[in-house]
């Protein structure tokens, strides 16, 4: 060895290489965008497809099967094609969007503005807030179990779920355009008395919630997820992917089976009929507008051009009310689609008080009116 060179070992020396560049958060970066590329290609997707389901149900009914567009089985046909995709990419859609805002509020906020804090408070707030959301019975399902899962009261639960389809901006726009703002603001004023009574009513039911099917009180619809530390948008979207699909697997063929029922009934049921029920003078006649809308399916949207077509032929205005509010509020196929989360006996008890808020309400309108 040269004089002057010391012998040293490599592996003792520090490393002298430049330190190692991270690539772990343009990876991130570029995976969170991958995500929400994906979202909204899905977002644009649906809206597409939204804007097609009409055509392509009458075209498929009409053209395809070669049904007559002005019989009664075509029409329930039609009906049953449109709905059902319809009803299906509704549910999965809000579901998903439900998921993704419930990941900003804790369940502690949740129960503060819900729970209430003295007797009645949380019934009127869940009604309130039912006016100004647009869910329709198809909603029933995610609506419940997000609600449960958040630690809200049955009975505040049930307010909100009845106020929702019931007294909605769609139902008091149309109600004033077609009877006028006092029908309209009457109705509004009934419509949440009748949510919030309820709601009241059942939550003081001892041991409602042995009502409650088993896997509500289990399932995970991301609220237990949600850490201290704040999620990031790709865990958003994937706990909503996963709450979607789990739910929507669940109640899809209650769904089918109920829309199936308004199918046949939409196609079947002449408005003159109903008419001549509606429109009698009897006491009778408001308990039989309620029984008559109960196996119906629609929503307001959908039921007050009905209801405003009864009253022209000369029925009652609280009877074809009651009628209308017992479709939207008790629909045999949003009972069905109820069915896979609440247990028979709660679903009786739900149906009784309800109906007989309607039926007050129906006298009262024929009484005042």
């Amino acid at each position: 060895m040269p004089e002057g060179f010391i012998l040293v070992d490599p592996e003792s020396q520090p490393e002298s290489s430049p330190t190692p560049i991270s690539f772990a958060a343009p990876t991130a970066q570029r995976a969170a965008w991958r995500v929400w590329a994906l979202v909204l290609g899905a977002a644009v997707a649906w809206l597409l497809v939204w804007g097609r389901l009409q055509p392509f149900a009458d075209w498929l009914t009409y053209e395809i099967i070669g049904l007559a567009p002005d019989s009664r089985l075509g029409e329930s046909v039609a009906f049953f094609l449109y709905d059902v995709p319809k009803i299906l990419m509704l549910l999965g859609g809000m579901i998903f969007l439900v998921t993704v805002v419930r990941s900003f509020f804790s369940a502690e906020r949740t129960r503060q503005l819900l729970g209430g804090k003295r007797e009645g408070v949380g019934n009127v707030l869940a009604a309130g807030l039912g006016v100004v959301t647009p869910f329709c019975s198809c909603s029933a399902v995610p609506l419940f179990i997000g609600f449960v899962e958040t630690g809200i009261p049955l009975g505040v639960t049930f307010s909100f779920l009845i106020a929702t389809p019931m007294v909605n901006e769609v139902a008091l726009a149309m109600l004033f355009g077609l009877f006028g703002w006092q029908i309209a603001g009457l109705y509004m004023i009934t419509g949440l008395a009748v949510a919030i009574v309820a709601g009241w009513f059942i939550g003081r039911i001892p041991d409602i919630e042995k009502g409650v099917e088993d896997f509500v009180w289990q399932i995970d619809v991301g609220e237990a997820n949600i850490q201290a530390s704040k999620p990031t948008w790709t865990e958003r979207f994937e706990q909503a992917w996963r709450t979607t699909k789990e739910i929507v697997g669940k109640v899809w063929p209650y769904v089918v089976v109920g829309i199936a029922i308004g199918a046949a009934i939409h196609g079947y049921v002449p408005e003159d009929a109903l008419a001549d029920v509606l429109g009698a003078d009897a006491w009778w006649s408001v308990p039989a507008g309620v029984l008559l809308g109960i196996p119906m399916y629609s929503n307001a949207a959908g039921i007050i051009p009905v209801v405003h077509a009864l009253t022209e032929k000369g029925a009652a205005l609280g009877t074809v009310l009651a009628f209308m509010m017992s479709v939207i509020a008790l629909s045999l196929p949003e009972m069905i689609i109820l069915r896979r989360v609440l247990k028979l006996r709660l679903i009786a008890i739900f149906i009784a008080v309800v109906a007989s808020g309607i039926l007050l309400v129906g006298f009262l309108f024929n009484a005042v009116i």
